[in-house]
């Protein structure tokens, strides 16, 4: 398994902007497939974004397609999650998570998650 550590969240306003990375510790972080995933209070863990070992395709959720874009730095063993336009419905604990698997979506995909990191979009 791979230990990861999240950073970047905040409080922000609506309309505003924030990065998240994920540092990733071990030397087969280019094998991982790397998602986001985020759980606001009450609700289930959803799935966020990810990008894929090899060829880096990613695929988002659909309430963040066209604000939110995930890359990888596998020379640096991290994953970014640029968001942008942000919403109060954003607001969440969002959680870095690898497998190696080439897609998944659900949390059950998995096995590796960080501790996460609160984003909360202030209306």
């Amino acid at each position: 398994q791979v230990q990861l550590v999240e950073s970047g969240g905040g409080l922000v306003q609506a309309g505003g902007s924030l990065r998240l990375s994920c540092a990733a510790s071990g030397r087969t972080f280019s094998s991982y497939t790397m998602g986001w995933f985020r759980q606001a209070p009450g609700k289930e863990r959803e799935f966020v974004a990810a990008i894929s070992w090899g060829h880096g395709s990613t695929y988002y959720t659909n309430s963040v397609k066209g604000r939110f874009t995930i890359s990888r730095d596998n020379a640096k063993n991290t994953v970014y999650l640029q968001m942008n336009s942000l919403k109060p419905e954003d607001t969440a604990v969002y959680y870095c998570a690898a497998t190696s698997l080439l897609y998944g979506r659900s949390p059950d995909n998995f096995g590796s998650w960080g501790q996460g990191t609160q984003v909360t979009v202030s209306s």
